[in-house]
């Protein structure tokens, strides 16, 4: 069953109202869980899998993906001040994953009732806002190999696998969009990568060196990604 660690304290009257109030969904990998320019009166919460931010280019191939949304994260509005907005960036499942949306108006009167989940949903966009300026500074400031290396890394808590390692599906693609090179540079440093014994595979996930620096996405805490279903669900 799930618990978002922000609501372990609610009375579970109070979490059983928010859940019949909110939305439970499941997306396939590379479903399009939002759309850009869409409005929307929701934020989203992980409850399982990996959610990408896409910032769009002026054609399909200038995509970038600017963060991850792993489970217990949230993808917030400008504001929870506004009913509703239209949404900025397009969020896709990296992977297969679960979300519950919950109404925006709910959200803020969980915060008015609740001020730790208001400053738990602050803390968390603190967070976001770091990861996203340390990732900037990566990119403009470390060399290919080195900033896949650290992608690599950062993919093994993000989107961790039972075996160790970043979940295989994952693709050379996303973390081309990810670190702002082509899918062909990202292949090439693979390849050596695991020429040199850095980086290797089995069945379920791709493994990486421990000599790679490790990666500031935050401090939290690396977590699983449960299978859940409509049933299992719980906020």
């Amino acid at each position: 069953m799930y618990l978002h660690p922000l609501l372990a304290k609610m009375p579970p009257a109070e979490r059983e109202a928010l859940i019949k109030r909110s939305e439970f969904r499941s997306y396939r990998r590379s479903e399009t869980v939002m759309a850009a320019q869409e409005w929307t009166d929701c934020i989203y919460c992980v409850t399982s899998g990996l959610l990408r931010v896409v910032e769009h280019g002026s054609d399909p191939s200038g995509d970038v993906t600017t963060d991850f949304i792993r489970r217990n994260d949230f993808f917030l509005g400008p504001s929870l001040g506004e009913d509703r907005y239209v949404a900025r960036q397009t969020l896709v499942a990296a992977l297969p994953s679960s979300a519950y949306l919950i109404p925006i108006p709910v959200a803020r009167k969980l915060c008015e009732d609740h001020p730790e989940v208001a400053m738990g949903l602050f803390e968390f966009a603190a967070t976001r806002i770091r990861a996203l300026r340390s990732q900037l500074r990566k990119i403009s400031a470390l060399s290919s190999e080195d900033l896949v290396s650290r992608v690599l890394h950062q993919l093994t808590q993000l989107a961790p696998a039972s075996t160790g390692g970043f979940d295989k599906r994952i693709t050379q693609a996303v973390i081309a969009s990810y670190t702002g090179l082509s899918r062909e540079v990202v292949n090439k440093i693979m390849r050596d990568l695991e020429s040199r014994g850095l980086v290797w595979r089995d069945g379920q996930s791709v493994h990486v060196s421990t000599d790679f620096a490790s990666t500031d996405i935050g401090g939290l805490e690396p977590t699983g990604s449960p299978s859940l279903n409509k049933r299992e669900a719980n906020l």
